[in-house]
């Protein structure tokens, strides 16, 4: 759009005021009803920007240009967030990934970019909307206009879909000159034309690995405000407090409304303290999940305790304490678990809060975490697919079951071309096809969580002891049912009998077929598990034993792991092949983060993704799919099934000389001899007299 105008002005100066006026004008043509920066919009969208933190770092303040609530034809509302600029360069500023360049290398807010730039400006307060309301689709317009060297105003639309299937960065939907696809008679078109973009995997996969990077920032400053700030709470305290904050405030469409920082008013009233509130949001949300009752009264007994504390909901300066810590989670953690990262959430939450547990160092061992890559390794090697049953006897904050709901689902969009009956998929996937049992209690609310989160197979994560309390029966509404697991995972206690091979060893001989992958510490293979290993071996076959980094837990635990494959129902014989690999090379470098100032705690070094989907290969094909690795990585042989002590093998070093080998000796001692000979001529003829 071009506009004449008689004189030529300073093309330094803004002319935001012009494009703003041109613009709304257009909006009023369209028939759209708006609202300026200092007027109310609706009262979520409005506390989201009030809440959400500024352009300028500070809190609240956040005030785009134009705000709209647009339906589509099928009354569903999208919040439309407008921000104006006046300069010809500052429509958008992008990253080296063509992603709007919201968040720094620190994986901080870039401020800067933030509040320079008209569709980062858009985006940021489109974040605020996904992070404090229930509206999971934003439009985001950065308009920008300068004046050219003869006086006309040119101007500059940008236009992103910002939601929680793109993580919240935001896609470009297309170049505009007006703002006519907002018109009630294009919207519709519009909308679809947004929801049809498409990312790329590869694209995918690097937002929400840099969207990970941010979480663990979130938490790392969530708990240092905590523990610097927050006195008289107990470890436990603090993991419930959270855990109950994230369950209270996540809601259930046209059913359980999300709790608000303004529901908590810091009464003293009886049942009506904050801790009331939340206890009976919890209620509702469990029971709108159709939980068992004795799971629901498990779970909301182990947080009410916490919850109801006089201590934590005592009033002091118009606030409980309660509340102050509420407010922090939601502030700091809202935005990743509102966008549906599928991700193991609480691993990283327990990851980064385990040391608040005061568990003795060896219970620390017990407890550690397996990273999200190996176990997605894990979930490969095991073979997991759509139609899996999957079980983890040791489940800690459920990492493993999320990895293997993960690679289900993606078979299921992969394979099943109706939508229908993909929903259906999915649902019975989540409700149906994993189970898990932990026998810690704080543990085992953080993994019910991490399934709320999914969406959810949080009624299969069974708070007991899978040695000597699981019988292979789950509670469902009209009674007991047998889990017909196919698939096993694990990464046990190694404290445990056998290294944690005792839980190996009782999952194996309840299941009739499939294949098993489990993580655990390398001396179970050689000589800590016999009796297990050679059990396990009567009716299960070893396809593989792989060595590991020696720093995979690196600043959590520092003990050699080997991952173990197996396939199920076939006893193994001692002519029977084992492929064992040595990945003590992965292709990561990993920095200790508690002796590190390092922003990113694992580095991609030598392709290391192409490094494991290659030894995920190896295990399953053999070493014609060697590429990366070779034959002194890789190594086929085999074991005494009565032995139980020789599972880790290597590559045999083969010490007899070759004829090259008895050449380049020759070769050298020749060089060796002449260069003597070379050394004692000249010192012959240096001698005085000569």
């Amino acid at each position: 759009m071009r506009q004449r105008h008689s004189t030529i002005t300073n093309s330094k100066k803004s002319i935001e005021p012009i494009i703003a006026d041109r613009f709304n004008r257009k909006l009023r043509s369209y028939g759209l009803s708006y609202r300026l920066e200092n007027e109310p919009l609706n009262a979520q969208i409005d506390s989201a920007l009030g809440e959400y933190y500024s352009k300028t770092g500070g809190r609240g303040g956040n005030r785009p240009d134009v705000k709209l609530l647009l339906k589509d034809e099928n009354l569903k509302s999208y919040p439309v967030l407008i921000e104006y600029k006046g300069y010809k360069d500052r429509l958008v500023k992008l990253n080296s990934n063509g992603q709007v360049d919201n968040i720094n290398e620190k994986n901080e807010p870039n401020l800067n970019n933030i509040s320079k730039y008209a569709v980062n400006g858009a985006v940021h307060y489109a974040n605020a909307v996904l992070h404090y309301t229930n509206y999971t689709d934003v439009i985001s317009i950065g308009v920008t206009g300068y004046r050219d060297e003869s006086g006309e105003v040119r101007d500059s639309i940008g236009t992103y879909f910002v939601s929680k299937d793109n993580f919240g960065v935001g896609q470009k939907v297309d170049d505009y000159s007006d703002l006519s696809f907002l018109k009630g008679e294009n919207f519709s078109k519009f909308i679809k034309k947004a929801k049809n973009l498409s990312i790329p995997r590869d694209e995918l996969n690097r937002i929400k690995e840099k969207r990970e990077r941010e979480i663990d920032t979130s938490l790392v400053k969530l708990n240092n405000d905590i523990y610097k700030n927050e006195q008289g709470l107990s470890e436990r305290d603090r993991v419930y407090i959270v855990a109950a904050s994230i369950i209270a405030t996540i809601g259930i469409p046209g059913k359980v409304a999300p709790l608000e920082k303004s529901d908590l008013k810091s009464s003293t009233e009886e049942g009506y303290t904050d801790g009331d509130i939340i206890v009976k949001k919890i209620n509702s949300f469990l029971k709108r999940k159709r939980l068992p009752t004795g799971k629901k009264e498990l779970i909301v007994r182990t947080l009410q305790n916490t919850l109801t504390n006089n201590n934590l909901n005592r009033v002091k300066n118009g606030e409980s304490q309660l509340r102050r810590v509420f407010c922090k989670v939601i502030d700091d953690l809202g935005i990743y678990y509102k966008i549906g990262l599928t991700t193991d959430f609480t691993g990283k939450l327990f990851n980064e809060m385990y040391r608040w547990l005061g568990f003795t160092q060896d219970k620390l061992n017990d407890v550690v975490l397996t990273p999200s890559y190996v176990a997605t390794l894990l979930v490969k090697l095991a073979r997991i697919n759509k139609d899996s049953y999957v079980w983890d006897f040791a489940t800690g904050s459920a990492g493993l079951l999320v990895a293997a709901m993960n690679e289900m689902i993606v078979d299921a969009k992969n394979k099943i071309k109706s939508p229908e009956k993909l929903e259906i998929t999915i649902a019975d996937i989540k409700a149906n096809h994993i189970l898990g049992l932990e026998i810690l209690p704080e543990i085992y609310i953080l993994a019910v969580l991490n399934m709320i989160l999914m969406g959810d197979g949080s009624s299969n994560i069974l708070n007991r002891d899978s040695l000597n309390d699981f019988n292979g029966n789950y509670k469902v509404n009209d009674g007991e049912r047998e889990f017909t697991a196919d698939a096993f995972i694990l990464n046990p206690p190694y404290s445990a009998p056998g290294n944690g091979m005792i839980f190996v060893k009782k999952a194996l001989s309840m299941m009739k077929k499939g294949y098993a992958a489990v993580i655990i510490q390398n001396s179970a293979g050689s000589g800590k598990a016999i009796s297990y290993n050679i059990e396990i071996l009567k009716h299960s076959t070893l396809l593989a034993s792989i060595k590991m980094p020696i720093d995979l837990f690196v600043g959590k635990s520092s003990v050699q792991t080997n991952i173990y494959v197996f396939r199920i129902g076939e006893a193994h014989h001692k002519d029977d092949i084992v492929k064992f690999i040595d990945f003590s090379n992965d292709g990561y470098k990993r920095a200790n983060r508690k002796k590190s100032r390092a922003n990113v705690n694992l580095k991609d070094v030598d392709r290391a993704k192409q490094r494991y989907q290659e030894l995920a290969q190896l295990v399953r094909f053999g070493r014609s799919k060697l590429n990366i690795f070779t034959e002194k990585e890789y190594y086929e042989g085999t074991i005494d099934p009565e032995n139980g002590a020789d599972w880790n093998q290597a590559a045999p070093i083969d010490t007899k000389p070759t004829l090259n080998d008895f050449k380049k000796t020759v070769s050298d001692y020749l060089a060796w001899e002449v260069s003597n000979i070379l050394k004692q001529q000249n010192s012959e003829d240096e001698r005085p007299g000569k």
